[in-house]
């Protein structure tokens, strides 16, 4: 099966700008009920984002959405006042979710354009506010094509590294880099059997990785979230797992991956059993050093005792715990995928030309040059 624009997974389009609102598809119901949150502006798209109506990639489109229609909203405001706007819309879009790398990107690109119009202009008026907003529509519009394109190459590049015909594991929703993953394997004459976990609490991996799998024609098995390490030991009856690949929400320059909560007890389980385990980032992030320069989202601890807005957790227990995310530290990891290749994850921050060690060392001196 073939993937065209016409059998496009729904999830490949998400989010949409129509009549001046944004249009996100909620990711908390899907595929049970198609509905959509409707965000008249930053504040309410920034909730969206919080609430976890889309996640993985999602956030990013959200973003980008986000401040395409605040730039519209202020049309008309004199040139500081319209730059003002966007800066506070980045901020609070950019606040929503800490871990989650992808708001800062589109808002660092679309504040930069708007900030080069701003700056260049001797006599701001009228026409200064009109070229801010037209910068900050072609920087919001072109920022969400080029980052599929990035996933695409990403993509191209872990197909490389995935025997055909391959049994893959993977943990919860890798959105945009799962989708582009089927595309790249098929454009390279590979085809993969696919193993997928559950995802507690919201069940992303059942509900959104799954089903796009078997939308796409993909073969997918689908696991409960405790049997990971059961499906790569040597024996399994599932079949021999050849690869453990997930996204990556941020990856440190010391090559520490940070992912949904419970990718670190499969990237251990992994290395045990011999399992290379392949993180896709379009590229590590320069501003971490460390795993330790990284917020991990911790969540409302509510959100254990329920599943999908339904508590099933005996009303005798009242405490919880909801790391969002977890870190798992470079010695298990085979390889960071990114947009520029394939790095050890010791070597990662070569991405940016960057001496490994030299990277290292800083690191370990800490911001102000002692000793962490």
């Amino acid at each position: 099966m073939t993937t065209t624009a016409e059998n496009a997974p729904v999830l490949d389009d998400s989010v949409r700008v129509e009549g001046g609102v944004v249009r996100i598809l909620d990711r908390r119901v899907f595929p049970e009920r198609v509905e959509w949150v409707t965000a008249r502006d930053a504040d309410e798209v920034a909730t969206a984002i919080r609430d976890m109506v889309t996640q993985s990639s999602g956030p990013l489109f959200a973003a980008y959405a986000g401040l395409e229609i605040t730039a519209v909203q202020s049309a008309g405001l004199p040139p500081e006042e319209a730059r003002q706007r966007m800066r506070a819309a980045g901020a609070v879009i950019e606040a929503a979710r800490p871990t989650n790398n992808h708001p800062r990107e589109a808002v660092g690109r679309v504040l930069a354009a708007v900030d080069a119009v701003a700056d260049a202009a001797e006599r701001p008026d009228s026409a200064t506010t009109a070229r801010m907003i037209e910068a900050a529509l072609e920087a919001a519009r072109t920022g969400a094509e080029l980052y599929r394109s990035r996933s695409h190459r990403l993509a191209a590049e872990t197909v490389s590294l995935l025997p055909d015909g391959g049994r893959i594991l993977t943990h919860c929703w890798m959105d945009t880099y799962l989708i582009e993953l089927v595309r790249a394997a098929r454009v390279a004459g590979k085809r993969f059997d696919w193993v997928a976990t559950e995802t507690r609490p919201y069940l992303q991996g059942a509900r959104l990785t799954a089903h796009t799998l078997a939308e796409m024609g993909e073969r997918v098995t689908l696991i409960t979230d405790s049997m990971g390490a059961a499906a790569l030991a040597p024996g399994s009856t599932i079949g021999p797992i050849d690869a453990l690949v997930t996204a990556a929400d941020r990856v440190s320059l010391d090559g520490s991956v940070v992912n949904k909560v419970g990718t670190l007890g499969l990237a251990v389980a992994a290395s045990a059993f011999g399992v290379p385990f392949y993180a896709l980032v379009q590229a590590p992030d320069d501003e971490a050093p460390t795993a330790a320069d990284i917020v991990v989202e911790e969540r409302d601890p509510l959100e254990v005792l329920h599943t999908l807005g339904r508590r099933t957790a005996s009303e005798r227990v009242t405490d919880a715990w909801y790391p969002a995310f977890d870190v798992t530290p470079a010695r298990f990891v085979t390889r960071i995928v990114t947009d520029r290749g394939a790095f050890e994850p010791g070597r990662v921050a070569e991405y940016y030309g960057i001496d490994a060690a030299v990277a290292a060392a800083s690191a370990a001196l800490g911001p102000e040059g002692g000793a962490r």
